[in-house]
């Protein structure tokens, strides 16, 4: 029987949720640089297969971006000779966020955008994602045509017929004019003083750039990136380093992006951290109040019920996808709603753009900031954030935890517990043998008590006792 983390490795996940999977998981492939499928072989093969997809649909240029992280010179020549291999035409962006591709493979007319990204995590972990041609993910049927394509075996069209590559100079002044185009040009940050935080990742030649010429007087952390430090003790999942320059610059924000700049960290003028839940409520009131936008507003499972309270207290209908950007866009569609996020800070606009942007997200907040006269703080104190307590159960069998008895009995006595004012959250993890459990409730004390003892339950199910 197979190792149970070999089991939960991301490359074989997708094969436990849908059988007809091999490789793409919810957000392309991504995985240990140099381990199956983060090879060059496979890469090289990776941009082969979509390029005959391509082709045979009567297509044929791609462009491709990727963060700031070593492998990515790598992979970057692998998907080119692939792509040219199948005869389709390559423009290569270099490092650039993820959100920028999927806006240029639109703008530019490509028939689909390849980021070369694993977004927040390490150096040593890369990965492949996709934009269809207008600028959203590719379609199931499209990646399941990719998958059948990498079992063929690998040929090259002739050499007349060998697409071309080409390096594109003006991508980042482009998707720098877009960024600024998705707030009212009266609009201005002169006086005040913002700490940008790139995660020494693909914003780092951009994000500073925007803000200072919308007025702002911008203090760059993160923006060093030597191919090996993405990420590292910076950007959205390390805000410490931020919080703590807010606090001595004595600054009005600190904007915490990650690696590949599609998700966003905020910090106040009092230090405290603003996350994706707070940014999303700042977001839709802003809208709200100016009267222009009467849809209703995604989160996830995840997502705080201060938020959802909040909402709703002021008329705004509120719906929870399942955990993942790519749930939180079809629920988008499905609602008729343009904004959505997470608390990870990964918040969709879809008035501005069809992916989640951390640059884009924050130009939203200081705009509300300016037009409503307000600090940071303020305006995120609208919402109160329910207690959370997050215990993960590491699995040494795997279960389902919605069919077991023993589980649903314990979660049961939980929310009786808890009342109308908390809500109970088992979610196994997609990468990982784990179960991840989530209480959340108006008392600390008692979300934590409560966590650790429905913990418990699930820890001597998963143990067999």
């Amino acid at each position: 029987m197979e190792n149970l983390k070999d089991y939960f490795h991301p490359s074989k996940m997708e094969s436990v949720v849908d059988m007809k999977r091999k490789y793409f998981g919810t957000d392309g492939i991504r995985g240990k640089v140099g381990e199956h499928p983060v090879t060059p072989e496979f890469i090289m093969k990776l941009g082969w297969a979509v390029g005959k997809v391509l082709s045979n649909e009567g297509q044929g240029k791609v462009i491709i971006g990727k963060d700031t992280r070593i492998s990515g010179y790598m992979f970057e020549s692998a998907l080119e000779a692939g792509l040219s291999a199948a005869g389709v035409d390559i423009l290569l962006l270099g490092p650039i966020p993820t959100p920028a591709i999927a806006y240029l493979t639109r703008t530019l007319h490509a028939d689909a955008g390849i980021v070369i990204s694993a977004s927040h995590n390490p150096y040593f972990d890369n990965g492949i994602k996709f934009f269809s041609a207008d600028g959203t993910k590719l379609p199931d049927e499209v990646e399941l045509k990719i998958e059948a394509m990498l079992d063929e075996p690998m040929t090259t069209v002739s050499s007349d017929k060998l697409g071309k590559a080409e390096r594109m100079e003006d991508a980042r002044g482009r998707y720098i004019e877009f960024c600024k185009s998705t707030i009212s040009s009266k609009v201005t940050l002169k006086g005040m003083k913002l700490i940008v935080d790139c995660a020494n990742g693909a914003t780092y030649q951009v994000a500073p750039s925007v803000f200072e010429e919308i007025g702002a007087e911008v203090i760059t952390l993160g923006d060093q990136p030597d191919g090996l430090n993405i990420n590292q003790d910076v950007g959205s999942t390390k805000p410490e380093a931020m919080r703590e320059t807010v606090l001595r610059e004595g600054a009005h924000v600190g904007i915490g992006l990650d690696g590949d700049g599609d998700r966003l960290i905020m910090v106040d003028e009092k230090g405290e951290i603003v996350d994706g839940d707070e940014i999303l409520f700042i977001i839709a009131m802003d809208r709200y109040r100016r009267k222009s936008y009467k849809g209703g507003v995604v989160g996830t499972q995840m997502s705080n019920l201060g938020m959802e309270i909040a909402l709703r207290d002021e008329g705004i209908d509120f719906h929870r996808s399942k955990v993942g950007d790519r749930y939180v866009m079809e629920l988008l569609q499905n609602t008729d709603s343009l904004i959505g996020g997470e608390g990870s800070g990964h918040i969709i606009c879809l008035d501005c753009l069809t992916t989640g942007d951390g640059i884009v997200a924050a130009l939203q907040v200081l705009a509300a900031m300016q037009q409503n006269g307000k600090s940071l703080h303020e305006l995120k104190s609208g919402m109160s954030k329910f207690p959370q307590s997050l215990v993960n159960v590491t699995m040494s069998r795997r279960i389902d935890p919605d069919s077991d008895d023993k589980i649903n009995n314990a979660i049961k006595q939980v929310e009786e517990e808890l009342g109308d004012a908390g809500r109970v959250l088992l979610r196994l993890s997609g990468t990982e043998p784990l179960v991840r459990v989530m209480v959340e409730g108006r008392d600390e004390d008692q979300v934590s008590v409560l966590a650790r003892q429905l913990a418990q339950v699930v820890e001597e199910v998963a143990s067999g006792e």
